[in-house]
């Protein structure tokens, strides 16, 4: 199928099928004597592939890392659920850390109160961020 129709069928750009081929997610395709790219079914799952795990919030580095993989040794299986492992472990602190903010910014404007600019200083800007909050 010419490129084209690659595009109609896995829902990405000409061009962003064009950037995965020469970043190494695509492997180049062959070509028909009139010189157009001519990519097969595995061109289709790859790309299907790498939309799935950009779901999952991996990088092109990391999806090239298991297509790499995949293509020179193997199922990657076992590579993929460590870099699964490392990615929740990322996310639980992200959670954790958002959720300290979450709580710092109710601490200093709990839901449902009304703004005091009479507690704004002549030489600050507003109280609301400037003040620290002690507490848990």
């Amino acid at each position: 199928m010419r490129i084209g129709q690659l595009a109609a069928q896995t829902g990405y750009s000409v061009r962003t099928i064009r950037f995965y081929e020469h970043s190494g997610l695509l492997p180049a395709p062959s070509r028909t004597p009139a010189g157009y790219r001519s990519y097969d079914q595995d061109a289709v799952t790859r790309l299907r592939f790498v939309r799935s795990a950009q779901a999952l919030g991996l990088s092109l580095a990391e999806i090239a890392e298991v297509l790499r993989i995949r293509d020179h040794q193997g199922p990657p299986c076992s590579y993929v659920a460590e870099l699964l492992d490392t990615h929740i472990s990322a996310l639980d602190a992200r959670i954790k850390e958002l959720t300290a903010l979450r709580d710092e910014l109710r601490a200093r404007h709990p839901l449902g109160t009304v703004p005091d600019p009479a507690r704004c200083q002549s030489d600050g800007v507003c109280y609301l961020i400037e003040d620290e909050v002690s507490g848990g």
